[in-house]
């Protein structure tokens, strides 16, 4: 699958987002006392970059806590940055007022992990899907129900179950509803939380299936959340890693899938199931993520890798072009 080669839709500049969890009262009062409590931080996205092509399809790919999450909600605009810029058709969101500022939040939309969650129990799925186009001209109010026809069936749900609340239906047929929801204020660019992950294996390919055949369609573009590699293989042009908040590789998906360089990616890759594998022993990725309050100096991977030296300990890696449209950040790049 290769993706058009044109000028990005979307440009995310040295993006991070922290969430600080300001001292109480009790603690405030024990400072006085010479407690000396700080304020917790958590650092969950740290001066990342990244741009996707229009019509491209990104996998954004780590480990739960990695920030891949909470880098989606901030393209999304769920979540403003702590800094850095987020740039949608060549212009910055931040700053936008009236109808552009508007026209932006319509054309990125989010579809989430847990459909259960994001749906409104005591609305009928009519009026989940029909409230955003009425209320922000997109669609006249006589014309809504056939406008509601078309979306659903676009996704594959019948028409004559718009009456109904999400909790009658299956898991997969509440995604489907998310997925229709953001499709009916008719955006160019999806951002995809986790969209299979609590599905079946067999309704999760249903699914995946949908999301290329709306892709041909409506010419859209993905940022395809994941913590599986192997769902992303299928879906996505570009790979981009994610671990502790930064980016450390990202790659064409043929290219990912043959020869990681990054070791985390490595080892991410040899726990993707394969037929050829399947009487290996699991063994997972050495240690456990580390606590986004208080990451590892230098590069936050080395206390799992099984190439970490000194420098990995002290200086924090770059990301960096090591082959034609290759980006990683290790320091086994540079020799040692």
């Amino acid at each position: 699958m290769t993706a058009p080669q044109t000028r990005p839709i979307l440009e995310l500049k040295g993006i991070s987002k922290r969430f600080v969890k300001p001292l109480d009262l009790a603690a405030k009062i024990g400072n006085l006392l010479g407690a000396g409590m700080r304020e917790e931080v958590v650092h969950a996205v740290d001066d990342v970059s990244l741009s996707v092509a229009d019509g491209e399809v990104v996998g954004l790919v780590g480990e739960s806590g990695c920030g891949k999450s909470t880098l989606g909600r901030v393209v999304a605009g769920v979540h403003p940055p702590s800094d850095g810029t987020v740039h949608f058709k060549g212009r910055p969101v931040k700053g936008l007022n009236g109808p552009d500022a508007k026209d932006t939040a319509l054309k990125i939309q989010m579809i989430f992990q847990d459909p259960m969650s994001s749906l409104n129990p005591r609305m009928k799925v009519r009026d989940i899907l029909g409230e955003a186009p009425v209320v922000h001209g997109l669609v006249d109010p006589a014309g809504l129900d056939d406008y509601l026809g078309e979306v659903m069936r676009r996704v594959g749900l019948d028409p004559s179950f718009a009456d109904r609340y999400a909790h009658q239906f299956s898991g997969g047929q509440r995604q489907r509803i998310g997925i229709a929801r953001a499709l009916a204020v008719q955006p160019d660019f999806l951002v995809c939380d986790e969209s299979v992950a609590a599905l079946d294996v067999s309704i999760q390919a249903q699914v995946l299936n949908l999301f290329m055949r709306l892709r041909e369609e409506l010419s859209l573009t993905y940022l395809f959340i994941s913590h599986d590699l192997g769902v992303v293989e299928h879906l996505s042009d570009r790979v981009v890693i994610m671990y502790l908040g930064r980016v450390v590789e990202s790659a064409r998906t043929e290219d990912i899938f043959e020869s990681a360089n990054h070791p985390y990616t490595q080892a991410l890759l040899a726990e993707v199931p394969r037929l050829e594998t399947r009487k290996r022993k699991f063994v997972p990725v050495k240690g456990e993520i580390p606590s986004p309050l208080n990451p590892p100096p230098g590069c936050h991977f080395h206390p799992r890798c099984p190439h970490a030296m000194e420098r990995c300990r002290l200086e924090q890696p770059v990301l960096k072009e090591i082959a034609p449209g290759r980006l990683s950040a290790c320091h086994l790049n540079d020799g040692g």
